[in-house]
């Protein structure tokens, strides 16, 4: 198993249809079989910064497999507007 976080600064106007529109992004990223586990959370400091974090069964079954498939395509389609926002994006390693 691997771990993603993206780090995302989401200005104020935007924020509530990019948590809208991530939740609805939940649905196709959780019917493949490499992801594992979703969550998205605001920081309570600054409010403009999120993090997700995304369990993959491994970082080449999300980044070789996971994107080669119709859940990513229609996960793409909900979080498009908020790619250029993200801040951050790397895969961890439990230990």
């Amino acid at each position: 198993m691997i771990v993603e976080y993206l780090r995302y600064s989401v200005p104020d106007d935007q924020q509530a249809a990019f948590i809208r529109d991530y939740q609805a992004a939940k649905e196709p990223l959780l019917h493949s079989p490499y992801a594992i586990s979703f969550e998205i959370a605001q920081c309570s400091d600054e409010p403009t910064q999120f993090i997700i974090r995304i369990e993959w069964t491994s970082a080449e079954d999300h980044l070789k497999s996971f994107r080669a498939s119709a859940e990513f395509r229609e996960f793409f389609i909900h979080i498009r507007p908020y790619v250029g926002m993200i801040a951050e994006m790397r895969h961890y390693q439990p230990c």
